[in-house]
């Protein structure tokens, strides 16, 4: 049985309250290599119209669920954690990472997450829109790409550095919960006061994602296109017209920074796509194909058996019998 994984934020256009929508999804390993089952998880909603931004306690989803956060994605919100007490088993994007507090986590909007935390396991959350984040941050290129990343910071690490974000997120949860004039723009200062700690580590905390990091500003801003237009089979004229570039100069860019070229991280990126809608959306392949831009569904399966070494229907058989972990 498979179940769609989709997730959206929008601003509902008569109370203008941010919405969530996290339905029919995965839930988390309790360890590499345990079974996934399906499990319904219930929509999020805000419904107050001034809130840019959500918090609550973990033990309010975690005791609802039983402890067990099902796997959910978010196409437009960035997620931050802190885990004060107890432990827990994350999957992100189908790789295991052990949390134990204290211990802070950003999730990045598009990977597919779960948790399974032990029951004494204390910690708060907070969700925020990424067109927010990247609003607030004025265009700041460096740390625009660094918000594509998730960031996991240990105590074993960073323990001191800890107890400044626990302060960032005790101030920000009392905002959130009084009615003071300013409400909107403070908790607007503090998530965006949160989110620059996170980045700050960015570049010595373990990443949970495999990517190397980013460096030339060039294919910083190619990667941000690329995620807006993968799914629109661009060429990668289009890509280097909007770079004010020529396509050579962007491949040579991206090879000398990434060891990859332009053409290889587009493909790439449309790979890793195809892998988590295969394994955790209801669609055919030929929907599949179509939803990332392919006009013909045998150039999507070419496409992918070159990428992946299976083709797309055997992918998601090697995942529904447990042979590949499902990203």
């Amino acid at each position: 049985m498979k179940n769609a994984v989709h997730t959206d934020t929008f601003n509902d256009a008569s109370t203008g309250a941010l919405r969530d929508a996290s339905t029919n999804a995965l839930p988390a390993r309790k360890k590499p290599g345990a079974p996934l089952m399906m499990v319904p998880f219930r929509e999020v909603r805000h419904f107050q119209p001034e809130d840019s931004l959500y918090c609550e306690p973990i033990n309010v989803r975690g005791q609802e669920y039983e402890w067990t956060i099902p796997a959910h994605r978010h196409e437009g919100l960035h997620q931050f954690q802190l885990l004060t007490e107890g432990s827990a088993w994350a999957t992100l994007d189908g790789e295991p990472v052990q949390i134990t507090a204290p211990a802070a986590l950003m999730v990045a909007p598009g990977v597919v997450h779960g948790f399974v935390y032990d029951r004494s396991s204390v910690g708060q959350q907070v969700t925020v829109p990424t067109a927010s984040l990247r609003a607030w941050l004025g265009g700041a290129t460096a740390l625009d790409a660094q918000l594509r990343q998730s960031i996991h910071v240990a105590q074993s690490s960073h323990g001191g550095d800890l107890h400044e974000c626990e302060e960032l997120f005790a101030s920000l949860f009392r905002e959130f919960a009084q009615s003071r004039p300013g409400r909107a723009e403070a908790l607007n200062a503090h998530a965006l006061v949160l989110a620059l700690w996170f980045l700050r580590h960015a570049a010595t905390a373990p990443g949970v994602q495999r990517q190397q990091a980013i460096k030339d500003t060039l294919v910083q801003r190619y990667r941000t296109l690329l995620e807006a237009h993968f799914r629109q089979q661009r060429p990668l004229a289009f890509y280097a017209d909007a770079l004010a570039i020529t396509a050579d100069h962007l491949s040579r860019t991206c090879r000398a920074t990434t060891g990859e070229s332009a053409l290889a991280l587009m493909h790439d990126r449309v790979a890793l796509e195809a892998r988590r809608l295969l394994a955790h959306a209801p669609g055919s392949v030929i929907d599949i194909a179509r939803a990332l831009g392919f006009e013909d569904p045998g150039h999507f399966s070419r496409f992918f058996s070159k990428r992946i070494g299976q083709s797309p229907s055997a992918y998601r058989s090697s995942i529904a019998s447990g042979l590949v972990r499902a990203p």
